[in-house]
């Protein structure tokens, strides 16, 4: 589904609740406010914790356990839930990291990529978890930490195996190119490289997960107004609750794609950068 054909959609379920919100009561949709809830624990110092930070930890808690467990009771004939472990674990071990790394340099940079990947899959899974309904990762600076991580760590890659000088030089002063215009291209390539791309991976991470729960959110409060508030009163709209009841269920799905996808093209493009920082031609 587009996300054009998504809009529209978010369009017509907030209409529809504009319109019957008249006679019924009101209808209170989701806000951006959802990231920012009051602290729950420790108020006022600097440990509070709110609820995205509670459901971050938690998230954090369950990728632990399941790895650490998964990896301790290792058997030579694999049970089916050491079947499902070790293929939860080759799959971005070698889709992500060696396909990209190689062997070598892919068991250099491994536990920082899988990091990435298993800690930005738990905290988006979360927003699609009723109880916790948020992923963590719709704060920005959760994913511009781990954008920061990335750009140091394929910076430090580079200059590691080319030395500091030959790195940035080549990376910026490109062979080939006029002399007229290599000043242009120079400044083009640090833009590329140094600033866009950790401010690509920091917006794409957080805007998607913030749209998916505006939209999740959306469905579910509107299917509660409709039963409770518009059916509740004798108000026959409210069956549009089961449309807006069965398209909840359908992002959710679609949320949890996304939630997998996002940690995805976060660790390769990481991953990427590191493979580009170490290539031969710098």
């Amino acid at each position: 589904m587009s996300q054009q054909e998504i809009t529209l959609i978010l369009n017509a379920v907030l209409a529809l609740g504009q319109v019957v919100s008249a006679n019924s009561g009101g209808f209170q949709g989701p806000s951006i406010d959802d990231f920012f809830p009051a602290s729950v624990l420790f108020a006022g110092t600097p440990f509070a914790l709110d609820r995205v930070l509670l459901v971050r930890l938690f998230g954090t808690a369950v990728i632990i356990a399941i790895l650490w467990i998964g990896s301790t009771r290792l058997k030579v004939v694999p049970t089916r839930a050491q079947a499902a472990w070790e293929f939860l674990m080759d799959m971005p071990r070698q889709g992500i990291v060696y396909d990209t790394l190689g062997k070598k340099d892919g068991d250099r940079f491994m536990p920082i990529l899988l990091t990435m990947f298993f800690g930005t899959l738990a905290w988006n899974l979360t927003g699609t978890i009723p109880g916790l309904q948020i992923a963590s990762t719709g704060l920005i600076g959760q994913a511009l930490l781990m954008a920061a991580i990335a750009y140091v760590t394929f910076i430090y890659a580079g200059i590691r195996k080319h030395g500091t000088g030959h790195f940035f030089k080549n990376t910026l002063w490109l062979p080939g190119v006029p002399i007229a215009i290599k000043p242009v291209i120079a400044l083009l390539e640090f833009l590329s490289t140094f600033i866009v791309r950790p401010v690509t991976l920091t917006l794409r991470l957080t805007m998607n997960m913030v749209a998916g729960h505006m939209l999740l959110a959306l469905c579910f409060l509107a299917t509660n107004f409709f039963f409770f508030s518009v059916l509740g009163n004798g108000n026959a709209l409210g069956f549009l609750g089961i449309g807006t009841f069965a398209f909840g269920i359908a992002f959710t799905v679609l949320e949890l794609f996304i939630g997998v996808l996002q940690a995805y093209i976060f660790a390769i493009l990481s991953a990427i950068y590191i493979q580009m920082a170490l290539a031969d031609e710098h």
